[in-house]
């Protein structure tokens, strides 16, 4: 297995394969670069090398308690993208990672990245608040909370449910769930919990408005766990080049139907 070392003494896991312009991948929570196999698969195979990792705390990456924040995630991916000297990169985040790519690219990429996307990303912020009044109470994130720390593997075995969009009546198979429960134990339990606030109440606002390239923002328009009125579209009105590319009838998770159209969608993007 390969790794880089952060300057706070963490190990970060990665994963490549493929060759030529380099995409990387950061993935939700509580999930791990796994989740990004048959995107690291599909744009190989396109003729793009792929990069994902697993963030701290999560997957095969040091099961650390500190630096759970929007921002030390990216300093980590400013981190496996210098120590592999990638150039010209096109970043593409999922949820959580939406957020690190979003605050990697407007800070940190110096010079390196030339394209973003989100997917369900959860900038420029999820909680309800007075700059949010549309957002999501903060009674839901403290019952997330609550339901990560009283019973964790339960807790992704019913989170599953709404994170593909079972319980509207998705074809969602059991190994589907099974696989988002076996990533979520892998996450270290202080990681997880503390990874809640960095996704939920990180105001990325002033990230959207620095992005100088362009963004592509993609979201499921049945995003029950990033609701898309309080992100995406948001986000659209924020960014100096964006396209919006919604998904009807489209879940938080990147699954069956909407994980063909959305990697589609991102080849044709990324070739303009």
């Amino acid at each position: 297995m390969t790794y880089i070392t952060t300057p706070d003494g963490v190990d970060i896991y990665y994963t490549e394969q493929g060759e030529g312009q380099p995409i990387v991948f950061s993935h939700g929570w509580p999930l791990s670069s796994d989740a990004w196999q048959p995107e690291l698969k599909f744009f190989s195979d396109h003729g793009y090398r792929t990069i994902a990792h697993d963030r701290r705390g999560h997957g095969r990456s040091s099961k650390t308690a500190e630096g759970h924040t929007i921002d030390q995630y990216a300093q980590d991916l400013a981190v496996l993208i210098d120590a592999l000297d990638l150039h010209d990169v096109i970043v593409v985040g999922h949820s959580t990672g939406g957020g690190e790519v979003v605050r990697y690219a407007s800070r940190y990429a110096n010079g390196r990245v030339t394209k973003v996307v989100t997917a369900g990303g959860t900038p420029p912020i999820v909680v309800l608040n007075e700059d949010n009044p549309g957002g999501t109470p903060i009674d839901v994130f403290d019952g997330i909370r609550a339901g990560v720390l009283s019973d964790a593997s339960q807790f992704w075995l019913d989170l599953a449910e709404s994170f593909f969009g079972a319980n509207h009546g998705r074809d969602v198979s059991h190994g589907t769930k099974l696989d988002f429960w076996r990533q979520g134990q892998l996450v270290n339990l202080s990681a997880a919990y503390d990874c809640i606030k960095a996704f939920s109440e990180t105001d990325q606002t002033e990230d959207l408005k620095a992005l100088t390239v362009p963004i592509l923002i993609a979201h499921g328009e049945d995003d029950q766990i990033v609701p898309i009125d309080d992100a995406a579209r948001r986000a659209i009105d924020l960014v100096q080049n964006g396209t919006l590319k919604t998904y009807p009838g489209a879940p938080h998770g990147i699954h069956g139907d909407f994980r063909a159209q959305l990697d589609q969608d991102i080849l044709d993007w990324i070739r303009i």
